[in-house]
């Protein structure tokens, strides 16, 4: 176990063990971090993390070990009394009522903002200077749908700020920003560090780790791998501790085959349930042997586009053709048939059954073809073998086929609904996001999995928010903001300025 720092901590926690049946989630974890700190936590997918911050958080109970705020013992036996000790956090996914204002959002749930005719003008004027003090800039007043992605991450962080929080839990907070608004964010943090602020900083991207933290601490399978000084380490090494072992990134090289065009989009449009305009004039096409990236903020049409072409929502106009075919109208199964395969964004909204065993889903979408079915009946055994070899192949880390994918780490159920794709020898891949919450080992081979295929001479459309990703895969980058292209730029011509005022929807 690391020695933990034995000066005044804001928070301690030590030797914490939290297991879920047979599965140790967290074994003998000690982590401190000390006012004014910006510490990483860092790790695979898998690794304990989540867990770790859910029992700061006061959602789940360690079966051992303690916990000490400003170095005195405290029990966290829910969220109220994880508020009270000065715990916020600051989710990913941000937890805001579009409807409602800036201020009606941040009063919810405070005892102390009455609840008949509460004082919205008053609160309002202290969220803004609240915010002001610490370069939050926020309009109390505004309703909280019609802001930027990126001023909705400043309402979350002002929001944990005005409950009192001393010690901030930032869940992947540059998921969502642009490469500048990201930039913009690190002096935030760092005046709410050189006020006292203790911060967590949970994140993929090595780089902005290297930029932003004081230290690092890594969890490994459960355990703590290490924990060291940020200006005494570099990515490399930080790779190496995460995962065990040496990994690197891939990089696309070479020039694309630029073989005919096997997917078309022509002029899209579509207007989702709500009646709000997702996309609208929206034109792409990918060739044989090459990755195209569709880039922007989450939100800007990427999900509407994808579901249009693989079938899942219907466009009101322009056209989808799948190898000089249009299927602008045809179903799942046909476009499968043509050729597509398709990794979604959500793998368990649209991807898996995540009570039913790896086998089953690693068939999901052939299931009644005559290799794994006969006069109706199943054929377990090719069934079974199917996924072995899928398993293997792709190297997913679980103990049986037959347990259900829902028991599998994030990383690993992605890497079999990869295989079901890919198995198929795909002619066009429309990967959404494929990498998303993943670490740096399963990040590398998904990422080699599609450079295989552009190798092989599929035509692959990468949809994903994450530049680094987009800058090391794509031959050409089209931009979508608001649902609209605002640029396609060569390999040649790739930079992330460039790409951070289109993805804002500004002319580079």
């Amino acid at each position: 176990m690391p020695q933990l720092d034995e000066a005044a901590t804001a928070v301690a926690m030590r030797n914490i063990r939290v297991a879920f049946g047979p599965v140790v989630a967290n074994d003998d974890v000690s982590f401190a971090v000390a006012p004014g700190e910006i510490h990483a936590l860092l790790g695979e997918n898998g690794a304990g993390k989540t867990t770790l911050m859910r029992a700061l958080a006061g959602l789940i109970q360690p079966q051992a070990g303690s916990i000490e705020i400003g170095g005195q013992p405290v029990v966290i036996d829910g969220p109220l009394e994880a508020r009270r000790l000065g715990i916020g956090m600051v989710h990913q996914h941000f937890m805001l009522v579009p409807t409602l204002s800036v201020a009606e959002n941040i009063a919810l749930g405070l005892k102390e903002v009455r609840t008949w005719f509460p004082r919205l003008d008053r609160l309002a004027d202290e969220i803004d200077a609240l915010g002001a003090r610490y370069g939050l800039a926020v309009n109390a007043r505004a309703l909280a749908g019609e802001l930027s992605v990126a001023s909705q991450q400043r309402v979350e962080i002002v929001k944990a700020l005005y409950r009192g929080a001393k010690i901030l839990v930032l869940d992947e907070p540059t998921a969502v920003l642009t490469p500048q608004e990201a930039a913009a964010l690190f002096p935030v943090l760092r005046a709410l560090a050189a006020a006292g602020t203790a911060i967590v900083f949970i994140s993929h991207k090595l780089n902005e780790v290297m930029a932003v933290t004081d230290r690092i601490t890594v969890l490994r399978r459960g355990k703590v791998a290490g924990s060291l000084r940020t200006a005494d380490t570099e990515p490399r090494e930080i790779a190496r501790m995460m995962v065990g072992g040496e990994v690197s990134l891939p990089q696309l090289e070479g020039q694309p085959l630029a073989g005919r065009a096997l997917l078309e989009v022509d002029r899209l449009g579509l207007t989702d349930a709500r009646g709000v305009r997702r996309l609208e004039g929206v034109s792409l096409s990918v060739g044989a042997g090459e990755i195209v990236a569709v880039a922007g903020v989450d939100g800007n049409g990427q999900q509407e586009l994808a579901e249009a072409i693989v079938g899942l929502q219907r466009p009101d106009s322009g056209r989808v053709l799948i190898d000089g075919v249009e299927m602008t109208h045809a179903p799942v199964a046909e476009r499968i048939a043509a050729g597509l395969a398709h990794i979604p964004e959500d793998r368990h909204r649209t991807a898996i059954f995540e009570k039913m065993s790896v086998t089953d889903n690693a068939v999901a979408e052939e299931a009644g073809r005559p290799r794994f079915a006969r006069w109706g009946m199943r054929r377990l055994s090719e069934t079974r073998r199917f996924a072995g070899e899928l398993v293997a192949d792709f190297d997913v880390r679980l103990g049986s086929v037959e347990q259900s994918i829902g028991s599998l780490s994030g990383g690993n159920q992605q890497k079999v609904v990869l295989g079901r794709a890919l198995s198929r020898d795909p002619r066009l891949v429309v990967a959404v996001q494929p990498t998303r919450g993943l670490d740096i080992g399963a990040t590398a081979f998904l990422q080699s999995q599609l450079l295989k295929r552009r190798a092989a001479g599929a035509a692959v459309l990468l949809i994903s928010t994450e530049l680094d990703e987009v800058l090391a895969l794509a031959d050409r980058i089209v931009v979508l903001f608001k649902g609209q292209v605002t640029g396609v730029v060569a390999r040649a011509d790739f930079s992330v300025e460039k790409l951070g005022l289109l993805m804002a929807g500004r002319a580079a």
